[in-house]
């Protein structure tokens, strides 16, 4: 094989390496540099996007991988270095595009807003559980922490320590059980509270929503705090076209108020897809069910605001479990009733394609 068929084959096989953190071949971002072969001795200059890139020794190793499935390569010289300033910028560019927000009325990816009434139904623990089982059937997934005051979903992930990657203007989030993950609590310091007010809690999320490099996604969920304040409008404003899944548990109480936060999102436009029942009877091992939480609050919601109840979530001590040691149930037990009753939800919610239909695409006749 001559010096010039092997560089091809080079960047071929390069072009298969996926950055773990952007989900992109390294060779569409234009980390490789440089290929040269003499004599079956390569070498590959290979650009990092930032000093001290978190994924470095991974995207090195299958970079070498890579370059070890080439025939005829009889040595490698892996030169590693940093992208210049001007490469970064025009990779942010690149990957930002035109748009202001990666969300807009005109994009695919589908949004779900998980919202409940009132705090301890279990709204934060549904809506991670569903994620990883959405992202289990091959869809790509991203994952907001919008409760901004008391948030969760990294603790629930697994990753209360992991810090978001910044390239540029743009922030990569962490990746956890194949979803792409964002949270306040992944900007603060262990032990701190967050006290904002409205305008800075617009304000965090809206730059979660433009600064936040997400990708392709199938489904983007956002796990909204509990009541009808501040990030709810802002949400209802930002993201009109959202589809809003409400929690409740099987209590009166709990019901009544789980339906104001769906009729709040109806009035920014929002459309309501559905009722997830929690905390729905426990099994006994006789056979017999324990109702802690009182039966019918799912369906009295769901009829009232006509839409399905789409999922009653048995209580399950493997739910919880999972969620203390951030390994959500759906991975942790498959076989839990919660876990089966969480993954059917997600084939639900996952059937539906993405398409054009109803879509405005920026066509112009000329």
């Amino acid at each position: 094989m001559t010096d010039a068929r092997i560089e091809s084959e080079l960047r071929t096989a390069l072009s298969r390496v996926i950055d773990p953190e952007i989900r992109k071949p390294i060779t569409e971002l234009d980390m490789i540099g440089a290929i040269s072969v003499e004599s079956g001795a390569a070498t590959i200059d290979l650009r990092l996007t930032i000093v001290g890139c978190p994924a470095a020794d991974t995207i090195e190793r299958d970079v070498r991988a890579a370059a070890a499935t080439v025939a005829d390569v009889t040595a490698l010289d892996l030169r590693v270095g940093v992208m210049s300033r001007e490469q970064r910028d025009a990779l942010t560019a690149r990957l930002k595009g035109t748009r202001t927000s990666q969300f807009g009325t005109d994009s695919l990816t589908r949004i779900l807003c998980v919202t409940s009434g009132k705090g301890g139904v279990g709204k934060s623990s549904l809506t991670a559980n569903l994620a990883v089982a959405l992202a289990r059937r091959g869809l790509s997934v991203g994952l907001m922490d919008a409760d901004v005051h008391g948030f969760s979903i990294p603790g629930l992930l697994g990753i209360p320590g992991e810090k978001p990657t910044r390239v540029g203007e743009l922030i990569l989030p962490p990746v956890a059980h194949d979803v792409k993950v964002i949270s306040i609590g992944m900007f603060t310091e262990p032990g701190t509270a967050v006290s904002w007010r409205g305008p800075m809690l617009h304000r965090t999320i809206q730059q979660f929503l433009t600064d936040v490099f997400f990708g392709d996604l199938d489904v983007l969920l956002i796990d909204l705090p509990p009541g009808t304040g501040d990030v709810a409008i802002s949400l209802g404003q930002l993201l009109p076209q959202a589809e809003v899944l409400v929690v409740t548990t099987p209590q009166a109480a709990a019901a009544d108020v789980a339906e104001r936060s769906a009729l709040v999102a109806r009035q920014t436009g929002q459309t309501v897809v559905g009722v997830v029942e929690n905390m729905a009877g426990l099994v006994q091992p006789d056979g017999t069910v324990l109702h802690l939480f009182g039966e019918g609050g799912g369906e009295a919601v769901a009829g009232r605001l006509g839409v399905p109840l789409l999922a009653s979530v048995p209580l399950s001590m493997a739910l919880r479990e999972g969620g203390d040691n951030g390994m959500p149930v759906v991975l942790a037990d498959p076989e839990d009733p919660a876990a089966v009753a969480l993954d059917a939800l997600a084939a639900t919610l996952g059937t539906r394609e993405r398409g054009l239909a109803g879509r405005r695409l920026g066509l112009s006749v000329t």
